[in-house]
């Protein structure tokens, strides 16, 4: 049968370049190239990001990061240049600064150079 402890997650990019220079400098990730693929370093697993040079970014978030307080991770970010989605949709509003609360964890979405949505949500537990 499959062997869930060799699963791994992909998504694609039109530019790896600017995705290696995101993902590795402004995230701060640990972010490795093989083959014109990148592998984004994640606990004990990994995320492969592929070219598609006809990419259509993500519609949903594609990459969430638990952070123990979402309002510091969010200035932080903003001081290195990422922006923040705001919403203003029933159900889902963020503040001045993106974030939503008090509709489950804090969270605040952004986008990757491509398009995709990723955030930064309070951890749980």
């Amino acid at each position: 049968m499959l062997d869930p402890s060799q699963a791994f997650s992909a998504f694609a990019v039109p530019d790896i370049e600017a995705a290696r220079r995101f993902y590795g400098d402004v995230l701060g990730m640990d972010v490795s190239e093989d083959h014109g693929l990148l592998n984004l370093s994640i606990g004990g697993g990994r995320i492969l990001v592929y070219p598609k040079p006809d990419h259509v970014p993500a519609t949903f978030t594609i990459l969430n990061f638990p952070v123990d307080d979402v309002e510091t991770a969010v200035d932080r970010l903003t001081q290195a240049g990422v922006t923040f989605e705001h919403y203003d949709w029933s159900g889902l509003k963020t503040d001045a600064k993106g974030i939503m609360r008090g509709n489950g964890p804090d969270i605040a979405w952004f986008r990757d150079p491509a398009g995709n949505i990723l955030s930064v949500i309070a951890a749980v537990g």
